[in-house]
Order: C-alpha cells, then structure tokens, then sequence
C-alpha cells in the first residue's frame, strides 16, 4: 500500500470549482509514482503490464469512479460537493494507453442514477474513453447471468439485505479499477473503496439498514455482519480489480456531500494525497485512519468494523495503525513525498 503526497498537487484557495485548481502534470507524477513503488519496477509501462500480466487487446477496462453528489444535478451540475476529479483519471489512462489499451476500451461510470458531469468530460484528456451514467450511456442492470445477483450471506439473527443486482458494464468488462474519495459519511461515517460499489449495483438504499451506525439515518448496523463484504466477493468485483486508487486530493470531512476544506494534520492545507493498493481492506484501513486522526472529520468507533469482516472472507488485512507515527505491524505501508 503505497500513499503519495505532493504538496504541489492542488493549488486552491476555497474556490467552488475546485477540480479547476489541480496540477496534472503533478498528479501524472503522483500515479507514476505510487503505481511503480507498488509494483516495484522502473517504468510506468512495467507497472501496468505487472497489473495487467494477461491483458489481451480489445478487453475492456472499467473505472469505477464516484460522483454521489451528483444525484440532484442536471447534466451539467456544479455544485462543488466533493466528486470524482479528472486529473488522477486521466494519468491512469495515459498509462493504460502506454501498453497499448485502446481508449474506446477504457469505461468510466458510476450508476444508481448519478452523472458524470460535463466539466468532468471536458477536463477528460482522452475523447474516445466511454462514460455510463445517467447523462451518457446508461447504466443498465438486465443481465440475468448467475453472477448479475450478489449473494449476502447475513448470520441467523441479521435481517436477509434487500436484492441486488451487479450493473452490466461490469458483466461486460474484463478488468477493473475503483477509485473512491478520502472522505467521510453523515451515517456510515466513512465512505472509501469499499463503500464506493454501492454505485455498482441497482438499489444500494436496500444496504443502507445494515451499513448506517446512526439511528437517525434507519441504521441497523452490527458488527457481526456487513452486506459491502458479501459485495465486494461478488467475481465481478473481487475478481477483476486490479488495482484500488484512492483519491485524497481534496477528501472530504464530516460527511459525504461536504465541500472541500483544509485540514489541520495536513498542515492546514488539503491532503494533496493519492492512495494506491491491490489490497482493498488495506487502503480503506488507511484511509480511515487518516480520517480519524483528523478533527471534525467525525470517525465512529465501529466504522471499520466491516474491515475486519472482510479481512476473515479473505480479502486483504485489516489493521488499526498511525499513519502519522508507529504506522502498521501487518499492513505494508509505505510513504513517497515527492
């Protein structure tokens, strides 16, 4: 698990449209960097065939993006809430392309009803890529395939989740990347990699009983059971993701549709970070430490408990550490200040 920071990432002073004040040639560096320490090559091309050792041309890659504040926008919204930013996208396709992914293979999307706004296309360096949402093409959930349903597996006791299916662009794609925020919930108190594949199936109010800790928001939360584990093992999911990229840029503290902020343990600055990792509990464990050590960022208690939960179904480690002191006995992390 790898975290770079560049304190030239951004250079913002409260504007609303903040996605305007990012350096990508800085950021470009950041992706280079943290997927070739992750790797351990020399080249950014290595690093992605090293992520993509059977990529054939002509497969599709899919990126999972987030854009939850989106939901009540028009196609060209601008609400400065916190969303996905084109600049980390565009150096992960710039690197795709480098090993030779055609750009009409490469699929951006984010579903239940969110859109991908205009200034996001147009901040998109690559006009061939393909968008799903709700303003381009569409997110569809038809597939009928045994792998289009997620299988929950709740403990006698916990209420049966409501049922979900697994959008099509998935079905169709071969490989995946997800790239959710830094940043924190008003009811699940963190929203990270995990989190981030409710924009993956048809109806993620059906999750939100069991995943919500407060009760003012109908949470029914347990910490013997977590339907975003059962989730994530669906093959669509655990099994072709290649790579997690968190976007700590901006973050976002508090709750999920906050607007960006500075915050005091990045030095009164935004975190100017990017988080890289094939280990999904490892870089959501990561992250939520970063937002608990943060004043005003809100962290609960029982946030990650869903982690340790997924660590046991095998899907990476969880652990609690200081990011900022001792860090990890079991977590592999690593910093890159460029």
């Amino acid at each position: 698990m790898v975290h770079v920071h560049h304190a030239q990432a951004t250079y913002w002073n409260a504007q609303k449209r903040y996605w305007e004040f990012v350096d990508q040639q800085v950021v470009t560096q950041m992706v280079e960097k943290g997927i070739t320490e992750l790797t351990g090559t020399t080249t950014v091309e290595d690093a992605w065939r090293k992520l993509l050792p059977g990529y054939q041309r002509g497969e599709a890659i899919a990126i999972k993006l987030n854009f939850n504040n989106t939901i009540w926008e028009s196609c060209a919204g601008e609400s400065g809430q916190i969303n996905a930013l084109p600049q980390p996208v565009n150096a992960v396709i710039a690197g795709l392309k480098s090993i030779g992914v055609e750009e009409t293979d490469i699929w951006l999307f984010d579903g239940v009803n969110r859109i991908i706004p205009e200034y996001f296309v147009a901040g998109i360096a690559f006009p061939k890529v393909r968008f799903f949402d709700r303003c381009h093409e569409p997110v569809t959930y038809d597939s009928q395939e045994d792998s289009a349903f997620v299988s929950f597996h709740p403990p006698e006791g916990v209420q049966m989740p409501t049922r979900q299916k697994i959008a099509d662009v998935l079905l169709q794609t071969k490989y995946l990347i997800n790239m959710p925020i830094l940043k924190s919930h008003s009811c699940s108190s963190i929203s990270l990699g995990f989190k981030n594949h409710l924009g993956s199936i048809d109806n993620p109010g059906g999750l939100h009983s069991h995943i919500f800790l407060v009760s003012a928001c109908g949470g029914g939360f347990t910490p013997q059971y977590s339907p975003l584990v059962d989730l994530y093992l669906n093959p669509n999911i655990r099994d072709k993701t290649i790579l997690i990229i968190g976007d700590g840029l901006f973050g976002a503290k508090g709750s999920e549709d906050a607007f960006p902020s500075t915050w005091s343990t990045f030095g009164g600055k935004v975190p100017n970070s990017l988080f890289f990792s094939t280990d999904p509990v490892a870089i959501d464990s990561v992250m939520a430490d970063f937002l608990r050590a943060e004043p005003g960022a809100g962290i609960m208690k029982q946030a990650d408990e869903y982690l340790f939960l997924a660590e046991q179904a095998g899907l990476g480690k969880a652990e609690r550490g200081d990011p900022w002191g001792k860090g990890y006995q079991e977590i592999g992390y690593q910093k890159v200040k460029e």
